[in-house]
C-alpha cells in the first residue's frame, strides 16, 4: 500500500494499537525535548520514578524561557537542571544558547525519527521529516524512561503547495493563511503533511515557521518530507550523515486534502486575541503601534532577521515605537553579527535582547497598556505578552519591519523600495560550545541533584473517589487557553518547580478569587469547572492541570478539549468529560453542585454516565474518551501513582 510520510513514521515506530484514526496507539520515542519552564518538573518526575539513565537515542534540556534573573529562583533552577541532565544522561543547552526548537533542529533533529517535547511547539521539528509532537511533561518523562507515548491515531491532512511566494510574502503568511481558513480548531485530530512542487521554494527554516504554528491549528503535529533541502541544511550544520530521504510513496492518499497556491498569497495578520483571527494586512493598515517585535520559535531563522535588517537599513524606526529583536540561537546571532545585519538593526533604533523565548511567553518586552504590539510570535492569547489587557497582532518579519518604520500597521508592499534578496549567511557558523553532551552512565551515577530552596516535591495524589458532590467554581466560554488557566511570564514561571506557590496564580486572569475558593473546596472534597469548545488550547505546560488539581479540581466538564491539556488532566487524575447534549452547558451555572455517584464503576463500564445537579431535579448526560489504560490511570489518581504501582508489581 502506498504510504504518505506521516504513515511511514508511525508505522516504523508503532508499538501497540492499529493505525485507525481515533484509536489509541503506542509509539516508540527516539528523542525528547524539554525546556526550563516545564523541564524542572520532568526532572523531578524522573527522580520520583527512580530512573538511572535516559533510554532514548537523544534527550535534550534547554534553558530558554526563564532567563531573567531578578533573584535567585531562576539561576537556582538552572543549576538543578544542569545537575539533573548529568544525572540522567541528557544534553544540556545552557542559558543564552537559544530557543529549544531551532537549536534542536540545528544540532539534534534527524529525519525519520520521533521527537516528543514538553512544549507545544515541538511540532516545529516536523520540518525535518520527523514526527514531532508536544505533550505534557510527565508523558515526556515516561518517554525518557523508555516507555511508549500513547496518542490517538491522527488523520493525515495533506496540503499540496504549488507556485512561489511573491515579493513581501514569506512563510509566516502561509500558516496564517491556513489559520484564516480553518481557525484554531481546524487541525484537531490531524497531522498536517505538506507536499507538492511549491516545496522547492521553501527553505528548511521556512518549513520550521510553518510547522511551528501547526500547534495553533490544534494539530497533533506537522510533517514535511526529508528532501534535498533538508540534506543541504544538515550539510550546513556539519551533520550530512544524519540525512535520509523520506518522501511519500507515489499514489499515497490523505484523509483530508487541501492546497495552497503560494503565488496567490498576500501579507496577513492575526488580530487580537487569537491566532485564528486572520485578515489581510491591507484591511487594518493604519492602526498605530507601540511595539514591533521580531523573533521567537515561530520566526527563528537567519532570513527572518536579515530581511528586517535590510528593510530598515539606513532608516530610523518611528518615534515612540519599541523595535524589539529577540535572537533565537547564539549560532544564528553570530552569523547576523558577522554579516552586518545586527549593526543595521541597532542603527535603525532596535533593542537587542538575549537569545531565548523572552517576550513570546511574557518574560520581558511586555507592551504598554492600551497600545498595540505587532509580533512575529506564534500566539496572542489574552495576557500572554505579560500585559494583562494586551492588544497583540501576529505577522511576518516583513510586516513587522515595515510597520516599525511607519509607526502603524503597514502592508510592506506599500514601502517605496525593492524587496531585499536574502541568501544564507556568508560563512555559516556551527556553534556547540553551550550544548553540553551527556556524561557516561558510570559518571551519571555519581551525580547528586542540586536542589535550591525553590524546589518542592510533587505532593501525593489520592485515587478517584467513588462519590463526588462538588461545586462548579468556574463557568467559562470557548477557547480558554493554558495561558489563562495558569499564566506564564516573569511573575509566575520562576515558581515552576514549586507547586504550592505557582498554584496561587491559577485562573487569576479569569477570576482572581479562584485560588481562595479552590483551597476552601478542598475541605469538602474538591470542585469542578465548566467550559466551552477547545478548552486548554495553547501551551503544553502541565502546571495548568497540576495547579488546579492541587487546589481541589476533580472534574473538568466542557464541550471539547485541546489534545495536550486533555492528556495532562488525565495524567494528574482530573476527570475530563464532555457534554452529550450541548444545551446542558446552558443549564449549568457557577455555584451549581454536581453529584457523581458510583463513579469508579461507571467510568469503567461505559463512556457515558449521568450526573445529577443537586437541588434542581435535573440530570445531564456526559461522556469520556478514555482508553482502558487511561481509565486505570484515572482510578489510581494519576500517572505517577500508576507508574509507582507498576514498579511495585515488577519488584
Amino acid at each position: 500500500m502506498a504510504l504518505n510520510v506521516t504513515q511511514k513514521l508511525i508505522r516504523d515506530h508503532l508499538l501497540s494499537g492499529e493505525m485507525t484514526p481515533g484509536e489509541e496507539i503506542g509509539l516508540k520515542i527516539d528523542q525528547t525535548l524539554t525546556q526550563d519552564a516545564t523541564g524542572t518538573m520532568v526532572m523531578l518526575e524522573l527522580e520520583a520514578m527512580g530512573l538511572d539513565y535516559a533510554k532514548t537515542e537523544a534527550s535534550a534540556q534547554y534553558v530558554d524561557h526563564n532567563l531573567i534573573q531578578v533573584d535567585s529562583k531562576n539561576p537556582d533552577d538552572h543549576l538543578f537542571l544542569e545537575s539533573a541532565t548529568r544525572r540522567f544522561g541528557i544534553y544540556y543547552s545552557r542559558p543564552g544558547n537559544g530557543v529549544s526548537h531551532p537549536v534542536h533542529m540545528q544540532r539534534l533533529a534527524k529525519p525519520g525519527k520521533t521527537l516528543l517535547g514538553s512544549d507545544s511547539h515541538t511540532c516545529a521539528n516536523g520540518c525535518m521529516g520527523m514526527l514531532a509532537m508536544g505533550a505534557g511533561g510527565i508523558d515526556v518523562a515516561m518517554a525518557i524512561a523508555g516507555e511508549p507515548f500513547y496518542v490517538k491515531m491522527p488523520k493525515v491532512w495533506g496540503i499540496e503547495l504549488h507556485g512561489e511566494m511573491p515579493d513581501w510574502v514569506s512563510a509566516k503568511d502561509v500558516i496564517l493563511e491556513l489559520l484564516r481558513r480553518y481557525d484554531v480548531k481546524g487541525g484537531v485530530g490531524c497531522v498536517i503533511e505538506y507536499y507538492g512542487s511549491g516545496l522547492q521554494h521553501l527553505s528548511a527554516m521556512d518549513r520550521h515557521v510553518i510547522a511551528n504554528m501547526g500547534a495553533e491549528l490544534g494539530a497533533t503535529g506537522t510533517v514535511f518530507p526529508s528532501d534535498d533541502e533538508i540534506k543541504r541544511f544538515l550539510k550546513e550544520q556539519n551533520r550530512v550523515d544524519d540525512w535520509i530521504e523520506l518522501k511519500a510513496d507515489k499514489g499515497a492518499s490523505y484523509d483530508r486534502n487541501d492546497e495552497i497556491n503560494l503565488s496567490e498569497l498576500e501579507p496577513l495578520v492575526a488580530r487580537p486575541s487569537s491566532p485564528g483571527n486572520v485578515v489581510p494586512v491591507r484591511e487594518i493598515a493604519g492602526e498605530p503601534i507601540y511595539q514591533s517585535y521580531i523573533g521567537s520559535s515561530a520566526n527563528p531563522g537567519y532570513r527572518d532577521f536579515a530581511i528586517a535588517a535590510e528593510i530598515v537599513k539606513g532608516k530610523q524606526v518611528a518615534r515612540g515605537v519599541s523595535f524589539d529583536i529577540n535572537p533565537t540561537s547564539r549560532q544564528m546571532l553570530t552569523d547576523l553579527v558577522e554579516d552586518g545585519h545586527i549593526a543595521n538593526l541597532l542603527q535603525a533604533g532596535a533593542r537587542l535582547h538575549q537569545a531565548g523565548c523572552n517576550g513570546c511567553i511574557g518574560m520581558g518586552q511586555a507592551p504598554a497598556s492600551g497600545r498595540n504590539s505587532l509580533r512575529t510570535t506564534p500566539r496572542n492569547f489574552p495576557g500572554r505578552s505579560g500585559t494583562r489587557e494586551d492588544s497583540v497582532f501576529l505577522c511576518s518579519p516583513e510586516t513587522a519591519a515595515a510597520s516599525a518604520l511607519t509607526g502603524e500597521i503597514t502592508d510592506p508592499r506599500t514601502l517605496n523600495m525593492d524587496y531585499p534578496t536574502i541568501s544564507g549567511p556568508k560563512s555559516p557558523n556551527v556553534d556547540i560550545n553551550l550544548l553540553d553532551v551527556p556524561v557516561t552512565l558510570e559518571k551519571a551515577k555519581e551525580v547528586k541533584l542540586h536542589k535550591g530552596p525553590n524546589i518542592a516535591s510533587i505532593p501525593e495524589m489520592d485515587e478517584l473517589p467513588d462519590h463526588l458532590e462538588i461545586p462548579i467554581l468556574l463557568k467559562m466560554g470557548d477557547n480558554i487557553s493554558t495561558d489563562e488557566i495558569l499564566a506564564g511570564g516573569a511573575r509566575v514561571l520562576p515558581y515552576r518547580s514549586n507547586l504550592p506557590e505557582i498554584s496561587k496564580f491559577a485562573f487569576e486572569i479569569i477570576d482572581e478569587t479562584y485560588y481562595d475558593r479552590g483551597k476552601e473546596s478542598l475541605k469538602k472534597g474538591g470542585h469542578a469547572i465548566v467550559g466551552g469548545y477547545n478548552y486548554g488550547q495553547g501551551s503544553s505546560r502541565e502546571h495548568a492541570a497540576l495547579a488546579p488539581r492541587y487546589l481541589g479540581l476533580r472534574v473538568a466538564l466542557v464541550k471539547d478539549f485541546a489534545r495536550i491539556h486533555w492528556q495532562n488532566l488525565v495524567n494528574f487524575g482530573i476527570l475530563p468529560i464532555t457534554f452529550v447534549h450541548e444545551e446542558d452547558y446552558e443549564a449549568l451555572n457557577q455555584g451549581d453542585v454536581l453529584q457523581l455517584t458510583d463513579l469508579r464503576n461507571k467510568v469503567q463500564q461505559s463512556n457515558q454516565m449521568e450526573i445529577a445537579i443537586k437541588g434542581k431535579n435535573k440530570q445531564i448526560t456526559v461522556r469520556h474518551a478514555l482508553s482502558d489504560r487511561q481509565i486505570d490511570i484515572m482510578l489510581k489518581g494519576g500517572l505517577i501513582n500508576w507508574v509507582r504501582d507498576r514498579q511495585k508489581v515488577r519488584s
